[in-house]
Protein backbone atom coordinates (compact mmCIF):
# COMPACT_ATOMS: atom_id res chain seq x y z
CA UNK A 1 0.00 0.00 0.00
CA UNK A 2 1.15 3.68 -0.91
CA UNK A 3 0.95 6.43 1.85
CA UNK A 4 -1.90 8.22 -0.48
CA UNK A 5 -3.84 4.69 0.28
CA UNK A 6 -2.80 4.83 4.15
CA UNK A 7 -3.99 8.48 4.95
CA UNK A 8 -7.43 7.98 2.87
CA UNK A 9 -7.87 4.43 4.65
CA UNK A 10 -7.18 6.34 7.81
CA UNK A 11 -9.65 9.28 7.07
CA UNK A 12 -12.46 6.58 6.01
CA UNK A 13 -12.18 4.99 9.68
CA UNK A 14 -12.02 8.08 11.20
CA UNK A 15 -14.97 9.74 9.42
CA UNK A 16 -17.69 8.76 12.12
CA UNK A 17 -15.07 9.73 15.23
CA UNK A 18 -16.56 12.75 17.51
CA UNK A 19 -14.07 14.87 19.33
CA UNK A 20 -14.48 14.60 23.01
CA UNK A 21 -15.66 17.53 24.68
CA UNK A 22 -13.55 18.49 27.86
CA UNK A 23 -13.98 20.31 30.66
CA UNK A 24 -11.94 23.06 31.99
CA UNK A 25 -9.56 21.26 34.59
CA UNK A 26 -7.79 24.16 35.62
CA UNK A 27 -8.25 27.48 37.17
CA UNK A 28 -7.04 30.75 34.88
CA UNK A 29 -4.22 32.27 37.49
CA UNK A 30 -4.76 35.51 36.14
CA UNK A 31 -8.31 35.26 37.25
CA UNK A 32 -7.32 35.05 41.04
CA UNK A 33 -5.42 37.59 42.99
CA UNK A 34 -1.76 36.81 43.86
CA UNK A 35 -1.02 35.61 47.06
CA UNK A 36 0.99 37.57 49.72
CA UNK A 37 3.85 35.54 48.96
CA UNK A 38 3.74 36.62 45.68
CA UNK A 39 2.75 40.01 45.92
CA UNK A 40 6.01 40.34 48.76
CA UNK A 41 8.14 39.03 46.55
CA UNK A 42 7.27 40.83 43.94
CA UNK A 43 7.79 44.23 45.83
CA UNK A 44 11.33 42.79 46.65
CA UNK A 45 12.41 42.36 42.99
CA UNK A 46 11.00 45.97 42.20
CA UNK A 47 12.75 47.32 45.25
CA UNK A 48 15.61 46.19 44.55
CA UNK A 49 15.78 46.91 40.96
CA UNK A 50 15.13 50.27 41.46
CA UNK A 51 18.16 50.33 44.15
CA UNK A 52 20.51 48.65 41.73
CA UNK A 53 19.80 51.05 38.87
CA UNK A 54 19.86 54.55 40.89
CA UNK A 55 23.83 54.32 40.65
CA UNK A 56 24.04 55.87 44.41
CA UNK A 57 26.74 54.25 46.25
CA UNK A 58 26.68 51.74 48.89
CA UNK A 59 30.71 51.55 49.03
CA UNK A 60 32.99 52.93 51.71
CA UNK A 61 31.43 56.42 52.70
CA UNK A 62 33.45 59.12 54.60
CA UNK A 63 31.80 59.62 57.67
CA UNK A 64 30.97 63.10 59.79
CA UNK A 65 30.08 64.33 63.11
CA UNK A 66 26.54 64.06 64.61
CA UNK A 67 27.40 67.86 65.01
CA UNK A 68 29.20 68.42 61.72
CA UNK A 69 27.97 71.24 58.97
CA UNK A 70 27.30 69.59 55.80
CA UNK A 71 27.29 71.60 52.04
CA UNK A 72 28.50 71.20 48.98
CA UNK A 73 28.43 73.69 45.56
CA UNK A 74 29.16 72.98 42.03
CA UNK A 75 30.96 74.83 39.82
CA UNK A 76 29.11 77.53 38.29
CA UNK A 77 26.82 77.95 41.36
CA UNK A 78 26.52 81.91 41.76
CA UNK A 79 27.95 83.13 45.85
CA UNK A 80 24.58 84.95 45.84
CA UNK A 81 22.37 81.52 45.15
CA UNK A 82 24.54 79.59 47.59
CA UNK A 83 24.26 82.09 50.32
CA UNK A 84 20.05 82.60 49.96
CA UNK A 85 20.05 78.80 49.98
CA UNK A 86 22.43 78.81 53.13
CA UNK A 87 20.11 81.51 55.12
CA UNK A 88 17.27 79.45 54.13
CA UNK A 89 15.42 82.20 51.93
CA UNK A 90 14.31 80.31 49.43
CA UNK A 91 10.74 78.64 49.58
CA UNK A 92 10.72 75.15 50.37
CA UNK A 93 8.75 73.10 47.81
CA UNK A 94 9.11 69.53 49.23
CA UNK A 95 10.23 68.02 52.22
CA UNK A 96 11.75 64.29 52.69
CA UNK A 97 12.14 62.91 55.99
CA UNK A 98 14.47 59.87 56.49
CA UNK A 99 14.60 59.39 60.00
CA UNK A 100 14.05 56.74 61.19
CA UNK A 101 14.43 54.67 58.15
CA UNK A 102 16.86 51.54 57.22
CA UNK A 103 20.12 51.93 55.07
CA UNK A 104 17.96 50.53 51.62
CA UNK A 105 14.68 52.63 52.04
CA UNK A 106 16.60 55.82 52.81
CA UNK A 107 18.82 55.52 49.62
CA UNK A 108 15.41 54.69 47.22
CA UNK A 109 13.49 57.34 48.87
CA UNK A 110 15.94 59.85 48.47
CA UNK A 111 16.47 58.82 44.68
CA UNK A 112 13.06 58.60 43.75
CA UNK A 113 12.26 62.31 45.41
CA UNK A 114 15.25 63.81 44.08
CA UNK A 115 14.01 62.44 40.40
CA UNK A 116 10.61 63.23 41.23
CA UNK A 117 11.19 66.78 42.18
CA UNK A 118 13.35 67.43 39.42
CA UNK A 119 11.17 66.54 37.23
CA UNK A 120 7.90 68.37 38.36
CA UNK A 121 10.39 71.74 38.41
CA UNK A 122 11.03 71.94 42.36
CA UNK A 123 14.26 73.90 42.82
CA UNK A 124 14.55 73.75 46.47
CA UNK A 125 13.83 71.13 49.23
CA UNK A 126 14.59 69.73 52.87
CA UNK A 127 15.64 66.70 53.98
CA UNK A 128 15.50 65.60 57.26
CA UNK A 129 18.12 62.86 57.82
CA UNK A 130 18.61 63.37 61.31
CA UNK A 131 21.63 63.74 63.69
CA UNK A 132 22.63 60.06 64.51
CA UNK A 133 24.28 60.28 67.69
CA UNK A 134 23.33 56.58 68.06
CA UNK A 135 23.26 55.19 64.69
CA UNK A 136 24.94 52.09 63.91
CA UNK A 137 27.22 50.85 62.60
CA UNK A 138 28.73 54.58 63.09
CA UNK A 139 27.44 57.91 64.64
CA UNK A 140 25.45 59.96 61.76
CA UNK A 141 25.24 57.08 59.42
CA UNK A 142 22.76 58.17 57.32
CA UNK A 143 24.12 62.01 57.61
CA UNK A 144 27.13 60.67 56.09
CA UNK A 145 25.22 58.99 52.88
CA UNK A 146 23.27 61.90 52.55
CA UNK A 147 25.76 63.90 52.48
CA UNK A 148 27.91 61.31 49.76
CA UNK A 149 24.79 60.92 47.63
CA UNK A 150 23.81 64.42 47.40
CA UNK A 151 26.92 64.90 45.60
CA UNK A 152 26.29 61.87 43.57
CA UNK A 153 23.12 63.37 41.79
CA UNK A 154 23.28 65.15 38.47
CA UNK A 155 19.83 66.95 39.81
CA UNK A 156 21.43 68.87 42.74
CA UNK A 157 23.51 71.59 42.27
CA UNK A 158 24.12 72.90 45.99
CA UNK A 159 23.48 71.96 49.23
CA UNK A 160 23.73 73.24 53.00
CA UNK A 161 22.77 72.47 56.51
CA UNK A 162 19.73 73.85 57.11
CA UNK A 163 18.64 76.72 60.17
CA UNK A 164 17.77 75.55 63.18
CA UNK A 165 13.98 76.10 62.42
CA UNK A 166 14.18 73.75 59.53
CA UNK A 167 15.63 71.08 61.62
CA UNK A 168 19.42 72.27 62.12
CA UNK A 169 22.30 69.65 61.88
CA UNK A 170 19.50 67.08 61.21
CA UNK A 171 18.65 68.26 58.00
CA UNK A 172 20.09 69.78 54.73
CA UNK A 173 17.96 72.70 51.98
CA UNK A 174 18.85 70.61 49.00
CA UNK A 175 19.26 73.18 45.64
CA UNK A 176 18.15 71.18 42.35
CA UNK A 177 19.11 72.64 38.64
CA UNK A 178 16.64 73.77 36.26
CA UNK A 179 14.91 70.92 34.32
CA UNK A 180 15.54 71.85 30.75
CA UNK A 181 11.19 72.23 30.29
CA UNK A 182 11.60 75.14 32.76
CA UNK A 183 14.51 76.57 31.36
CA UNK A 184 12.71 76.86 27.83
CA UNK A 185 9.70 78.44 29.61
CA UNK A 186 11.83 80.88 31.43
CA UNK A 187 13.05 81.79 28.08
CA UNK A 188 9.81 82.64 26.66
CA UNK A 189 8.66 84.57 29.60
CA UNK A 190 11.92 86.97 29.18
CA UNK A 191 12.04 86.96 26.02
CA UNK A 192 11.70 90.54 24.15
CA UNK A 193 8.71 90.51 21.58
Amino acid sequence: MTSEANDLSFYEEMADVKPLVVKEKFINSSSRPPSLAQTLKRQAIEKQTALDDNGLSIEYVNPVAPLDFISYKKDGVQEGVYKNLRLGKYHIDSRLVLKHLGFDDARLSLYQTITECHERGVRTLLIDHGIGKNSQPFPAFIKSYVNQWLQEMDAVIAFHTALKQHGGLGAVYVLLKKHPNQKLLNREKHQKR
